[in-house]
């Protein structure tokens, strides 16, 4: 357990993925729901029981079987040589293979931490452990900075200049790092969070909205098209 309603789940197979693309996991009787690969070799997630089907994850002992189909959709691209990555509560889950990948590369990795809490604050020793710099911020000031992860990623912009920035967590944050990104003319790319159903782009139920990133374009599914969007600004 990561913490009180967070279980990290290793299953005894790997996957090749991109970092950022996502898996449908399926347990019959139960029904099935999107989740970001948090580790690739082998084949890991982060669970966070808010629900029916996390909460049957939680109740899975060794040598229970869980169906898997992906990987799905389109991920991270590594690009530059000093990079931010911004995690909010457990979006921090496909920034740890991108984080792992990106050091291996010699590259620069600093990481924006936030939650409400410092319990919501996941995987802090496993980005210590590869090499990253790593800044924290909660709202209730348990743990680094008081207040929210924009601030902590607005002093780091100040202090650095970025290649790219990455992040995946609420959707209000991503909206509001998007907006820093223009401001600063940060390349940027964010991992949207929507409700999946098919996870293939055929329901459409998983579409974002412009009026959270302009720069989206219309009809955009965070399943089929996502659930990274990429902007460049040359």
């Amino acid at each position: 357990m990561l913490n009180d309603s967070t279980r990290w789940i290793t299953l005894n197979r790997s996957i090749q993925a991109v970092p950022g693309q996502f898996v449908m996991a399926w347990l019959p009787g139960v029904g099935e729901k999107p989740f970001s690969i948090a580790g690739m070799d082998p084949l890991s997630l982060m669970v966070v029981d808010v629900g029916i089907f996390s909460h049957a994850l939680h109740t899975l002992e060794v040598g229970d079987f869980l169906w898997i189909k992906g990987p799905l959709g389109h991920g991270f691209s590594l690009e530059g040589d000093r990079l931010l990555l911004v995690g909010g509560g457990y979006g921090t889950a496909p920034l740890h293979p991108l984080a792992e990948l990106a050091r291996k590369r010699g590259l620069r990795v600093d990481v924006c931490a936030g939650a409400s809490t410092e319990a919501g604050i996941l995987l802090i020793e496993e980005f210590n452990q590869i090499g990253c710099n790593l800044s924290i911020a909660t709202e209730d000031g348990s743990r680094g900075l008081k207040g929210l992860i924009t601030v902590l990623v607005t002093k780091a912009m100040k202090r650095n200049s970025y290649d790219s920035l990455y992040a995946c967590g609420p959707v209000g944050m991503l909206s509001a790092l998007a907006d820093l990104c223009r401001l600063h003319k940060v390349n940027y790319q964010l991992s949207w969070e929507a409700h999946m159903r098919c996870g293939m782009g055929l329901c459409g139920s998983c579409e974002v909205s412009q009026a959270f990133d302009p720069s989206l374009p219309p009809g955009w599914l965070a399943c089929y098209d996502g659930p990274v969007f990429i902007k460049r600004w040359a």
